[in-house]
């Protein structure tokens, strides 16, 4: 092991995207000192290229491999993960997700396929000022903070990007195989949080459709149940 790889392991930036100031700062000495072992390392193949200015240490060298996630906002700062993704992360969806999806602050459409760390894509989305970040958390994935929009955001994304009209729940439950029991989940607040975020007059009659579909379903399960307990055989 080289000494650039004990140097990163020992700062504990094992499974991190390390940006070219970190490297600085980890490797200590004189510019000609860090470019020597920067270069050895990524001609060995112990340090890989992200892209201009961002590394991380080959996977056989650390313990765990580095988050996609981390990955995907390290390519493009300022993005958030979305859509089928962030649906999967939060256990939503049943189906394997192979694409890391984010929502884009700038206005085009971006893929980034990287040959051991895989497939990045960016959708920029019609969105009101201030709310880019409305319903996104900050969730730490090992030495990384990622922003991950909420199951609601991610679903209200999809449908923005996709220009999906509303026609009933079968879209959602059948379409995206969404339990029931998550979107029973979901409250009041939840939409609300939603509301002024959309510019698109389709994706707010879905985010007020779904709404009224939860929740008018939850008032007659409440009714059927009061009947039910009021039976006597």
């Amino acid at each position: 092991m080289n000494t650039l790889v004990e140097q990163v392991l020992a700062a504990g930036f094992g499974t991190s995207v390390i940006t070219e100031r970190q490297l600085s700062e980890i490797l200590g000495g004189g510019d000609a000192r860090r470019y020597g072992l920067v270069n050895r390392a990524l001609r060995e193949g112990t340090l890989l290229r992200l892209k201009r200015g961002l590394y991380y240490l080959k996977p056989s060298n650390t313990s765990d491999d580095i988050h996609p996630f981390a990955v995907a906002q390290a390519l493009l700062p300022g993005s958030y993960i979305s859509f089928e993704t962030a649906l999967a992360f939060h256990h939503w969806i049943p189906e394997a997700v192979y694409t890391t999806a984010s929502v884009t602050p700038g206005r085009k459409s971006l893929e980034r396929d990287h040959e051991s760390l895989g497939k990045f894509s960016y959708h920029p989305l019609a969105l009101n000022n201030y709310q880019f970040l409305a319903a996104v958390a900050r969730v730490k994935l090992g030495k990384h903070t990622t922003l991950v929009a909420s199951p609601l955001r991610a679903l209200m994304d999809l449908v923005a990007l996709r220009k999906e009209v509303w026609s009933g729940l079968d879209w959602v439950e059948e379409g995206l195989r969404i339990d029931e029991a998550h979107l029973a989940t979901l409250r009041r607040k939840d939409f609300a949080a939603l509301s002024p975020t959309y510019k698109h007059k389709a994706a707010n009659e879905f985010l007020a459709q779904l709404e009224n579909a939860l929740f008018s379903c939850r008032s007659v399960n409440r009714i059927d149940q009061h009947h039910g307990k009021g039976r006597t055989s």
